[in-house]
This record gives C-alpha cells, structure tokens and sequence, in this order.
C-alpha cells in the first residue's frame, strides 16, 4: 500500500493482497479474467478527481467500471488500476421540474426500485446490475424504448471528469458537442462521468407484461416465427416492446421465448399480438400490474453471472423465408461445452426513429431490430471453442444486417469504429480530440483521434 500513500481518497483501495480482490475483480461475463494492480472504489466525484491524477502521475494505464457488465471486460484488464464507481448511488428526485440526477453506480433495479415506488416507469435496461451510466453511454435499449425513446433520448446532463482532472458539464447548452457525442458513443472514451440528470416520464398506474414460449420448435416454426416477428414490427404500436430468443439449451432444445411490455390492458394486446398467440404450440401469459412488478418480473430472468460469448447488429430491411431459415439454422447444432446457444431479437422502432441518425452518436436509428448470436458455457476449457462458434456464424449474420451495436461489444470486430458508429465516426473523432487531445481514456475498442 506504500505505492498509494500520495493519494488523496476517501473510498477503499483493494490491492491483491486483499481479501476481497478475487471477488472484486470479476466481472459478469466471467469468461473474463484480469489481474489488475488496484480497484480503486470511489464513493465521490472528488474520488474520481483524485483517481484519475493519480493514476495520470504514476503514467499508469487505467479503466473505468460502473456495473461491470462490459461484454469484453472492458472496464478492467491486467496490471493497471479500475477506478471503480460503483459505490457511488445516490438518487435525488425534482417531481417540480420531472427531473431525476443518480450518480453513476446506480444500477437498472435500483433506479426501477426508487422510481416505481413513487409510480414512475423508467426507460431504463432489462438486466438489474447494470449500471445505467454504462447502459446509456451506449445507447441504453430496454422494453419502454419505443414508446420514451432510448437511455440517451431521456438524459438532460451528464457531470463528467475530464482528462485534466476538472469537473465539466455537458447539456444541450454547456458543451454541447461532448453532450452529443456521450449519447450512444459507448463508456470510457471522452471521461469519467460521475452523474447523469434524465427527464422523468408520465407517471402510471399499471402495464402489462408477457410471456410467449413456444417449446421443442423445427428449424421451419423458428424461421415462421422469426417472419411473424419481422413483419409485426413494421407497424407494431410503439407501447410495445419485446425481446424474442431463438435457442438451443441443453435441458430444452429448440425452442422459442418471448418477454415484453405494453403501456396499456391485456385484451388489446392480445389483439396486437394475435399472428403470435394462434399458433399451435403457442403458451402465453400475460399480467396486468404496476410497472415495478413487471420490471422485476423481467429481471428475473438474468443470472448473477455467465461465462458467454455474443455480438449485436442491426437489422437490414425484410428477409426472405429462405434468410430467416438460415438465421435459424444457425443454432441447430450446440458447440462443444455450450448449455444455451441463442439467435436474439431486440425490438427498437416507435420513438427511437423520431430522432435522426446524427442528432445523438448512436447511429442505427432506423433498423426495427437488434440481432444478436450467443453462445453460453460453464466449464472454461471450452471457451475457445464456444468464440470459434460464434465467429463462423457471424460470418453469415453479418451479409445480412450491418453495423454493429457498441454495448454488445465483440473484440474480433474489424473496423470497429465504422460498425459501431456508421456515419458519425469523423465528428466523434473530432470531439475526442477536443476533450481528450492525450488519449487518457482509452482501451482496446476506444475511439481514434483524427488522423
């Protein structure tokens, strides 16, 4: 600990002789494992002042952590320091101006928890322990985003800590290229945020969640269900939002699993989704109830942890039953060690296309739906083979959709910049030469200075 006596900081050191740094240098996807100097949890924003000139000083590397959910384990890494702000949760609400500022440790269940209590929905993200600073600097898709928009068409400020080590606003007025750029750009690359202020929406009494399981499907009742699904979702009523799994599990087989959300009563959503509820092995459940009990319903679903691979891009135009076909084809057959592999659609469309591609850095406004590959495993000797599996099925995944979603990040990725942010990569280019000219905040998938 003598190589941290010149740091000024309230909050705990963890080094590895301590007790708690095999559990606290985890990460949820725990096919990762990095050895870090220190995890520095700061419980402040002069905390993260203090970190981040530290590690400056020492010219030692750095990331940043909030919930840690990172699907690359970019918020951590070998022999540098995690300034780690997930401590940080405070939540202070202004009913008068419909405002809520958190600080950014604050996870999804905690900020559901606080507003839901108070008979707000929030549009936040479906797993509970992601932080909602990293879930909205990439974006932040969730089962509300179609009718209140993205995490970042709801943020109002972010208070961030800049590569100088001072306190910085950026809003639509103060630093209002810095405040587009962290709306979809993904987390680490322009500074620390310390806090983000969103509007609130309209207060609610009840929602409706659903279910829709469809067990031991063929490779044909996928691809119809995958053909359903498609064409739903080009006039789908925008209180409507679902995330449909394509899978194969080691206990199930083939089978297929809706969950979702409508801002209204079960019977007109059944009329909604009737393409859906009449076919034959369809099982359906459906539970009118405050918002709070649904999100928890829908939190329910996720692990503490998994040991997984995945890549998210974005849907390009309608397939041909002979595409959804192959699409489903492609988790017929597990790779070795895997006990779930999964095709996955998640719903955008509504009020993500009321803004355009360049009024925020998240670029892909226009596609109606995120797909994703996924392969989980429990034992690591089989971690080489479940990535190579992933791989050779993107390879066909990626003729037909483009572009590539930055907070299901996937380190193989070639032009990553290009994929994740399309048309705006030159002006975000721009804004982090402008707000970070040394390259402080970076790591394997940061985004480049101007050549």
């Amino acid at each position: 600990m003598k190589f941290f006596k010149d740091l000024c900081f309230e909050g705990e050191v963890v080094t590895p002789n301590n007790i708690n740094y095999e559990k606290d240098r985890q990460v949820w996807n725990r096919s990762i494992q990095k050895y870090p100097i220190a995890i520095l949890y700061c419980i402040s924003r002069n905390d993260v002042i203090c970190a981040l000139k530290f590690c400056i000083k020492k010219n030692i590397d750095f990331r940043i952590r909030s919930g840690g959910h990172n699907y690359e384990g970019y918020s951590i890494g070998n022999d540098l320091i995690v300034i780690d702000v997930s401590r940080m949760k405070k939540i202070a609400i202004d009913e008068f101006s419909n405002t809520v500022k958190i600080e950014a440790g604050v996870q999804n269940s905690q900020m559901y928890e606080y507003l839901g209590k108070r008979g707000y929905p929030f549009p936040g993200g479906t797993c509970p322990t992601v932080a909602l600073s990293g879930f909205t600097l990439g974006g932040g898709w969730g089962l509300s985003c179609r009718l209140f928009g993205l995490g970042i068409d709801n943020i109002l400020e972010f208070e961030v800590v800049d590569y100088r080590g001072k306190l910085i606003i950026a809003n639509k007025d103060c630093n209002s290229d810095l405040f587009w750029a962290l709306r979809g750009s993904g987390g680490g690359n322009f500074g620390i945020v310390t806090s983000l202020t969103f509007k609130l929406p309209p207060k609610l009494n009840k929602v409706t969640i659903f279910k829709i399981y469809y067990p031991k499907t063929n490779l044909s009742e996928q691809a119809n269900i995958m053909d359903i699904f498609q064409n739903l979702y080009q006039t789908l009523d925008r209180r409507v939002n679902m995330r449909a799994s394509f899978y194969n599990s080691e206990d199930e087989g083939l089978a297929v699993f809706f969950i979702g959300l409508f801002y209204g009563e079960p019977e007109e959503l059944k009329r909604i989704l009737e393409p859906l509820l009449v076919l034959p092995k369809a099982e359906a459940d459906f539970e009118y109830t405050t918002f709070l009990q649904a999100i928890r319903e829908v939190e329910s679903i996720y692990p503490r942890s998994e040991k997984f691979k995945t890549s998210g891009r974005f849907e390009d135009g309608i397939y041909s039953k002979c595409d959804l076909l192959r699409l489903a084809s492609l988790i017929k057959e597990k790779t070795i060690g895997s006990v779930y592999a999964a095709v996955t659609f998640y719903g955008l469309g509504g009020a993500v296309k009321d803004k355009g591609k360049h009024e925020t850095a998240f670029y892909y406004r226009d596609s109606n739906y995120i797909i994703s590959i996924q392969s989980v495993w429990e034992n690591p000797i089989y971690a080489e083979e479940n990535k190579l599996w992933v791989a050779n099925r993107l390879n066909y995944l990626e003729i037909l959709t483009r572009g590539s979603y930055v907070n299901f990040p996937y380190s193989p990725l070639m032009n990553y910049e290009k994929k994740y942010y399309g048309g705006n990569v030159c002006r975000l280019r721009c804004v982090k030469e402008k707000y970070d000219p040394y390259n402080i905040f970076n790591y394997p998938q940061s985004i480049k200075e101007q050549s």
